[in-house]
C-alpha cells in the first residue's frame, strides 16, 4: 500500500540524513523540515509502540512522531543579524555592573586572561551544546537531559537553569533596591540620604515587585526575549559610553579615597574648585588640568589648574594594579561566568534561526560573544581606572561619592532601572514554566495557580535581596554553582551520553571529558572558597577590600 513502510526502512530513512539533506527530506514530506527534523531517528521508536505508530500517512508525515516532535522541530524565520542581536541581549545582563569590582580583585592582566579564558570556554560549551542538539534530537536543553541521564538528567537541568534565573532577578532586584533611592534623592535634590521610607531600598524593591513586575508577569504569553531587548541592549551601550566620558572627566584621587565619601561634584558649578576638607565642595571635573590637592594641604588655592605634588600614597591610590590575589579573588571567575551564561537561550535561538545550521548557528554565537567580550572589557576597564581599588561591587552606586545631581548619571540609572524592571518578568516565565511542568504537568490552566507561583517567586527574590548583604554574593554563588553547570558540566556530560558518532578514545570526547572534569574541580573549588569567605566575613562588606 502506498506510504506504508515497514520498521527498517523507517530507521534507514530517517538516520542517514545529515546536516545537508534538507533538499532530499522536502521530497520526501509535503511540508518543509529543516535538516534538524531529520534528528528523529530511530532512538524514538520505541519497541512497544503499536502498529500504527509505525506507519507514513498518505501524504508521507509520520503520524504520531512527527506530531509530537513538530512544534519543536519547526523552521526558523529570524535572520541571522537579528540572532546575533537577540543572543548578544541574552549574554548582557546585570553582571557588566560586577566587572570593575572582578578587576579591582585580580588585576588588569589577570581579569583580560581570566574574560577571554572563560569566553573561549563558554564558545566550546556552545559548540558541544550544538553538537549533542543534532545528535540528541532536541532543542531543548531539559528535553537533552532527560535523553541523556533519565529524570535525574532532566532535573540537573531543570534545576540549573531556576538557579540561573533565579540569580539574574535577584541581580536585577538588587539594581532596583541600590539605585530607586539614589534617582528617587536626585529628583528631590536631597544633599544627604534622609532615611525615609521612600529612600530606603528594601522598601522601594517590594513596592516596584508589586505595583509593577507582579503585574507584568500575570501576562499568558510573553514573546521570546519579550520586547525590552533593544532597550536593554541599548541601555547598556550608553551606560559604557557614559563610563568612559566620566573616566576622561575625574581626577585621582577623588575625596572619597580618603573616607569623605559624603563629598558632592557638581559639573556646573564652582568651576575647577577641590577642597576636600569642605564636606559640601562643588566641583568640576571637566577641566583636564584639575589636579586633588593633597589631604593635609594648606594651600587654600581657588583657581583651576594649580598642580600639587601627589604624595606617597595618592600615586599607589591611582596606580593601576596588573595582578592581585585577595580574599575577593575567589569571586572572579564565578561573576565572570555568570555574565557569559546564555546556555538556557542558545537552543530557543537555534531553533528560530533561518536556514539554519550548527555552522551558522556556532557563527552566531562567535559574534555575539566577542561583541560581549569587547564590551565587558571596556566597561571593567574605565570602571576601574575610575575608582581604583575603592569601585564597589555595583558599579553605578561608586558614582554616588562623586555625583549628586548629575543629570547624564541619572539618565544612565532611570534607563538601567527601566530595562532591569521590565526585564523581570521575563526572566520570571521560564521559572514559572519549569515549576509548572514539573508538579502541575497535565493539568489544565489556572489564573489562580499562575498568580500564586509568581508572587512566590517574587517573594522568594525580595527575600534574597533584601537578606543577602550585596550583589556581589548573588553573583559568585549562581556563578560558582548555576552557571557553571550550565557552561561546564552539563553541555560536556551530554556530550559525552549522546553523541554516538564520535569515538569514545577521540580528541572531542577527551577534551569533553577533561572540560566536565575542570567545571566540577572549579564549582567544588569555587564554592569552597565563597563559603570560607562568608565564615571569615560574615558581615559581607563587598565592597571592602
Amino acid at each position: 500500500m502506498p506510504g506504508v513502510v515497514d520498521r527498517m526502512e523507517l530507521r534507514k530513512v530517517v538516520t542517514e540524513l545529515d546536516d545537508d539533506s534538507a533538499d532530499s527530506l522536502d521530497d520526501r514530506f509535503s511540508e518543509p523540515i529543516d535538516s534538524e527534523k531529520a534528528t528523529i531517528d530511530s532512538q524514538f521508536l520505541d519497541d512497544n509502540e503499536d502498529g500504527e505508530s509505525q506507519k507514513f500517512l498518505s501524504n508521507g508525515l509520520m503520524k504520531k512522531k512527527y506530531e509530537e516532535y513538530h512544534e519543536e522541530y519547526h523552521p526558523g524565520h529570524t535572520s541571522f543579524g537579528m540572532s546575533v542581536f537577540n543572543l548578544s541581549n541574552a549574554i548582557m545582563g546585570s553582571g557588566i555592573l560586577g566587572l570593575s569590582y572582578a578587576m579591582a580583585n585580580t588585576g588588569i592582566v589577570l581579569f583580560v586572561i581570566l574574560l577571554v579564558g572563560v569566553a573561549i570556554l563558554s564558545l566550546y560549551s556552545v559548540h558541544l551544546l550544538l553538537m549533542t542538539a543534532k545528535e540528541g534530537g532536541s532543542l531543548i536543553y531539559e528535553k537533552l537531559g532527560e535523553r541523556a541521564f533519565g529524570w535525574p538528567g532532566k532535573m540537573a537541568a531543570f534545576g540549573s537553569i531556576i538557579m540561573q534565573n533565579i540569580g539574574a532577578m535577584s541581580s536585577y532586584l538588587f539594581i532596583v533596591k541600590y539605585e530607586l533611592p539614589e534617582v528617587i534623592r536626585t529628583f528631590m535634590r536631597l544633599e544627604e540620604n534622609s532615611g525615609e521610607w521612600y529612600l530606603n531600598g528594601n522598601y522601594l524593591v517590594v513596592f516596584v515587585s508589586v505595583g509593577i513586575i507582579l503585574p507584568l508577569s500575570l501576562l499568558k504569553n510573553l514573546g521570546y526575549l519579550g520586547y525590552t531587548s533593544g532597550f536593554s541592549l541599548s541601555c547598556m551601550v550608553f551606560f559604557l559610553s557614559v563610563l568612559i566620558y566620566k573616566k576622561s572627566q575625574l581626577p585621582c584621587p577623588l575625596p572619597f579615597f580618603y573616607g569623605h565619601a559624603n563629598l558632592s561634584a557638581n559639573a556646573s558649578d564652582a568651576p575647577g574648585l577641590y577642597a576636600p576638607h569642605n564636606r559640601t565642595a562643588q566641583m568640576d571635573f571637566s577641566r583636564a588640568d584639575v589636579s586633588p590637592a593633597a589631604p593635609g594641604s594648606h594651600d587654600a588655592h581657588q583657581t583651576a589648574g594649580v598642580h600639587f605634588e601627589p604624595h606617597a600614597d595618592e600615586e599607589e591610590m591611582c596606580t593601576p594594579k596588573y595582578f592581585v590575589f585577595n580574599s575577593q579573588t575567589a569571586y572572579t571567575v564565578p561573576i565572570l561566568a555568570f555574565a557569559f551564561v546564555c546556555h538556557p537561550e542558545v537552543l530557543p535561538i537555534y531553533s528560530e534561526l533561518k536556514d539554519r545550521s550548527r555552522k551558522k548557528m556556532q557563527n552566531v554565537s562567535n559574534l555575539s560573544i566577542l561583541a560581549m567580550l569587547i564590551m565587558y572589557m571596556l566597561s571593567a576597564l574605565f570602571g576601574y581606572l575610575t575608582f581604583y581599588d575603592f569601585v564597589e561591587a555595583e558599579l553605578l552606586h561608586t558614582f554616588t561619592k562623586v555625583y549628586k545631581f548629575d543629570t547624564m548619571l541619572l539618565l544612565v540609572r532611570l534607563a538601567v532601572l527601566t530595562a532591569v524592571t521590565l526585564t523581570v518578568p521575563i526572566v520570571l516565565f521560564p521559572i514559572r514554566s519549569s515549576i509548572t511542568t514539573l508538579l502541575f504537568s497535565g493539568r489544565d490552566f489556572s489564573w489562580t495557580r499562575h498568580l500564586l507561583i509568581a508572587a512566590a517567586i517574587l517573594a522568594f527574590n525580595n527575600m534574597l535581596v533584601i537578606f543577602v548583604p550585596t550583589i556581589r554574593d548573588i553573583f559568585g554563588f549562581i556563578g560558582s554553582s548555576a552557571a557553571t553547570m550550565l557552561i561546564f558540566i552539563l553541555p560536556a556530560a551530554f556530550y559525552l551520553r549522546l553523541v554516538k558518532s564520535v569515538p569514545l578514545r577521540s580528541p572531542q570526547k577527551i577534551g569533553a571529558a577533561v572540560f566536565l572534569v575542570v567545571g566540577v574541580i572549579f564549582m567544588i573549588g569555587s564554592l569552597t572558597l565563597i563559603t570560607l569567605d562568608w565564615i571569615h566575613n560574615p558581615s559581607g562588606s563587598g565592597g571592602g577590600h
